[in-house]
């Protein structure tokens, strides 16, 4: 049995989500349709990173989260930029997005931020909710890059 890509994954996804986003925009207007989207992928993300904190971490800190990253640089999907790692900082930038550019193929670019960019804070809280991320641009809303700051709060 073949295992799917991350990416193939988040495409399933947003092509459901799209239909339900849809039909909720239909009965109650886009500001409720952002919520319950947003508030769907949210719930998501904070099981998945509930998932991968690893078997006998109770609380991971930033080394342990940093281990990810491969993961989520697989088939080149994302192209990240490391500029300090420590068990208590971990501050990288993305340089290059391709769930943005997918996300706009499929029409998706008014809610992408929902289906993707709002999962890393959720998936800090399942991950070690003493994580904070700090992120002030996306290559979703248009930066040239994605800044991502986190800390562990002590």
């Amino acid at each position: 049995m073949s295992k799917i890509s991350m990416l193939e994954l988040r495409r399933i996804e947003a092509a459901i989500l799209k239909d339900v986003y849809d039909i909720a925009v239909e009965r109650h207007g886009k500001e409720e349709a952002q919520e319950i989207i947003g508030r769907a992928v949210s719930k998501s993300a904070v099981a998945q990173g509930k998932s991968m904190r690893g078997e006998g971490k109770e609380n991971p800190d930033l080394e342990d989260f940093a281990d990810l990253i491969p993961l989520w640089e697989l088939d080149g999907v994302l192209e990240v930029d490391i500029l300090h790692r420590s068990k208590e900082q971990l501050d990288f930038n993305i340089k290059k997005c391709t769930y943005s550019q997918m996300y706009r193929e499929m029409g998706l670019a008014d809610i992408g931020h929902l289906l993707s960019c709002n999962r890393d804070g959720s998936f800090c809280v399942g991950y070690n909710p003493d994580i904070k991320l700090e992120r002030t641009q996306t290559i979703m809303k248009g930066a040239s890059h994605c800044d991502f700051r986190f800390t562990l709060k002590k």
